[in-house]
């Protein structure tokens, strides 16, 4: 029934649950039911163009062989007029000549080759393939008009304020050749629908002539005026804002050539970034926005100055991509030492949790923090500064099961924490977590009193010296078994003895993930080994695994797209006064990623929109089960009227009322479901209402409906009523309620 737990959540008390977080949270989450999967559409073109997979690698490998990147930029033709009052910055290259390259290449093997012709002008992309050339043809056209860089910026605090032409959204480009206003006036005229949001092309002369906000404001009361992008083209720039006061402020600025943020410290430290050379560039000056926040209560201001982040000075994000590879660089900066949250990422140490990782993990993430138990003392400063009993509920279980949260059990957690993920199959999930202990003795007996408090079978064996503890947690699919092991200063969780024992013998014998020649090759040049945090992924085991839950055709063909050449990998290091990041990895082509999302989205939004409409009757029929259930427990009231008296009751599992008979869980018959107002689950808002003959008494007749949220989550509705057959109709999201006999006309489902 819809109202039953998880045996996760039925079985584990409020202090287990706190203990057994790390060893449980993974198979925990999996233990949802396996739902099949609907065919994807991408599986019948395959069957019905042979040969389809072999020219979509021939494509891919065209695409990564002939389209180009921009070169990296060095400084920034823009960054000198920006308005010093700018807090925000985001800096782009010209992609216009990639677009270009990559309509080319893809027009090129469509020609050439007859089984990738066919399927583009009649197969599943046949809709969405069109689309995506007019959208590269436009791009690359627009482009040419364009300088080297766009920047969009702008600035926190108030706006259409004097000398405050920052404060609004700030889009800019350096021209490159005229004409480019009677080329974007086009464009806009051969646009088939109307915008929701207006664009005004304009020169200098019409921009000193336009209505500003407040001539259009009894326009805007009267709801002829609507919020717009307004374009400026200048012969040097165009600039793009979202009021004509912001952009004649700006221009102004323009034409007096001041330095603007170049001068400003935040501006400094762009300029810093671009000497390395970036393609893409992001930052944000967060000192100046923390200061600029309302100050609130002095309670507010000690809860915030506690966490460390009032002191955060910077934030960046360079991007670097160049024919070996692609790269990142992070930034958070601080004005003063770390301390607070900030300062749980501790400093760089070798991380001897990647001892026990296998070489041929899809997913290793491992970080270096503070002591548990002080990170805990910190949580207990903030949450109490707020609220002295935010903690009372752990007090409790301390003292009614003898363990110290902190002392028992936290505190001999050193903070490194790694964890392995080679499988993330809801029915069988791989993984391992490797935590750093200071004492295991005395975290073992703790871990046997929480153990001694829930009815799962647990057991215990030796094997090469090693003692190994295998729980099973019972779960309607299949036990979710977790092995846990002691040994060299770590506990080594793992979901079977056969991954943990693998873990084991690789950390003994020198031929695990951290030895392999993948990490060892992915350091950057100057970087230490060392490090606070570290992340890995293989995108083609990653896109393998979720692609075959969706369609093994799919998980077939995007391995052939050319996967990236070595693995994505992050490192951090947590600095006296900031935190640094960098990044690396093959650099998938993007013009592969195009073909690729043309290919993909349009399949996984419609797997996606059948799998909703498959849940939305399932829930329906639930609640039909739960109506009849209604009827036959409380007869003087006939149905339920509607979702909220179906649901869990407030005050427990253990508690029923024929104001909440907990016959659906809460996900579907929450209290705030009542009559008129939707439960939304899985894309689809559900409702039920009742045919009364006096106010919750003898109702009769009642009718369940379930719509899509937007024509993107589904495309059909369905209802049913006291007869339980299930029907639909086709069409947009419904607007309002439907009686019984509406339903009735619907369509039956078969």
């Amino acid at each position: 029934m819809g109202h039953s737990k998880s045996n996760c959540g039925r079985y584990l008390n409020n202090y287990a649950a706190v203990a057994l977080l790390f060893l449980a949270a993974l198979p925990c989450a999996s233990q949802a039911p396996v739902k099949a999967q609907p065919e994807n559409p991408f599986s019948g073109d395959l069957k019905k163009y042979p040969g389809l997979l072999t020219e979509l690698g021939h494509l891919a490998e065209a695409l990564k062989n002939d389209v180009q990147f921009p070169p990296l930029s060095t400084q920034s033709h823009l960054l000198a007029h920006l308005p010093a009052a700018t807090t925000y910055y985001a800096a782009f290259p010209n992609y216009g000549e990639t677009a270009h390259q990559t309509l080319e290449t893809l027009g090129r093997e469509v020609q050439t080759s007859a089984v990738l012709r066919d399927w583009w002008q009649h197969g599943e992309l046949s809709a969405a393939g069109p689309k995506l050339e007019d959208f590269l043809a436009k791009f690359s056209e627009v482009s040419q008009y364009l300088g080297n860089e766009l920047v969009v910026s702008g600035a926190t605090g108030g706006v259409n304020e004097p000398g405050t032409a920052g404060r609004n959204l700030l889009i800019m480009a350096e021209v490159r050749k005229p004409g480019l206003k009677d080329f974007l006036k086009k464009m806009l005229q051969d646009r088939q629908d109307e915008p929701q949001f207006p664009v005004r092309v304009l020169d200098p002369q019409e921009l000193a002539q336009a209505q500003t906000q407040a001539q259009t404001q009894a326009q805007r009361k009267s709801g002829t005026a609507a919020q717009q992008l307004v374009i400026l083209v200048r012969p040097d720039f165009v600039v793009a804002t979202q009021s004509v006061e912001a952009l004649r402020s700006f221009n102004r600025l323009l034409d007096l050539k001041t330095t603007g943020l170049a001068a400003a410290p935040f501006g400094q430290r762009l300029a810093e970034a671009y000497q390395a050379g970036t393609s893409v560039l992001m930052a944000a000056d967060l000192h100046t926005i923390m200061n600029q926040i309302p100050p609130g209560t002095q309670q507010n201001q000690k809860m915030l100055e506690r966490t460390g982040f009032k002191d955060a000075q910077y934030a960046l994000w360079n991007y670097r991509h160049i024919a070996a590879g692609s790269g990142s660089q992070m930034e958070l900066s601080f004005t003063g030492p770390r301390h607070g949250i900030a300062s749980w990422l501790a400093a760089p140490v070798p991380l001897g949790g990647l001892d026990f990782v296998s070489p041929q993990a899809a997913i290793v993430s491992s970080v270096h923090l503070e002591n548990l138990g002080k990170i805990f003392d910190d949580i207990k400063d903030i949450s109490s500064s707020s609220n002295p009993n935010a903690l009372a509920n752990v007090t409790q279980v301390e003292q009614a099961t003898h363990i110290s949260l902190r002392d028992d059990f936290l505190a001999l957690l050193q903070g490194e924490v790694t964890v392995e993920v080679d499988d993330f199959a809801e029915s069988n999930p791989k993984w391992k977590m490797i935590l750093r202990v200071s004492d295991a003795a005395h975290l073992q007996s703790t871990l046997q009193k929480v153990l001694a408090t829930v009815p799962f079978p647990t057991t215990q064996f030796e094997e090469n010296g090693i003692t190994y503890h295998s729980l099973s947690i019972p779960s309607p699919q299949k036990p979710v078994d977790i092995v846990y092991a002691f040994t060299d200063g770590f506990l080594i969780a793992a979901s079977s003895h056969e991954n943990l024992a693998e873990g084991i013998r690789l950390h003994k014998s020198g031929e695990s993930f951290a030895k392999s020649a993948k990490v060892q090759e992915s350091l950057p040049a100057g970087y230490s080994a060392d490090v606070s945090a570290f992340f890995y992924e293989d995108p083609s085991a990653v896109a393998a695994l979720k692609l075959r839950r969706l369609s093994p055709e799919m998980a077939e063909a995007f391995s052939r797209l050319s996967p990236p050449a070595t693995p994505v990998v992050f490192r951090a290091y947590g600095e006296e006064s900031a935190i640094r990041g960098v990044g690396t990895s093959g650099g998938a082509n993007a013009s592969v990623i195009l073909v690729a999302a043309a290919i993909a989205i349009p399949n996984l939004m419609r797997a996606r929109n059948a799998a909703n409409e498959s849940s939305a009757i399932a829930n329906l029929r639930t609640v039909n089960v739960a109506q009849v259930m209604y009827f036959n427990a409380y007869p003087e009231r006939g149905y339920a009227p509607d979702l909220a008296t179906l649901g869990p009751d407030p005050r427990g599992p253990n508690h029923q009322s024929p104001q909440h008979a907990s016959f659906i869980d809460a996900s579907l018959g929450n209290a705030t479901c009542t009559s008129g107002v939707p439960c939304l689950k899985s894309g689809y808002n559900f409702s039920l209402t009742a045919d009364c003959e006096r106010p919750r008494i003898a109702c009769k007749e009642f009718v369940a409906v379930s719509t899509p949220l937007a024509s993107s989550t589904g495309t059909r509705s369905f209802c049913s009523t006291s007869d339980a057959v299930v029907r639909y109709k086709f069409g947009p999201p419904l607007g309002s309620p439907i009686s019984p006999s509406q339903c009735r006309q619907w369509a039956p489902l078969h």
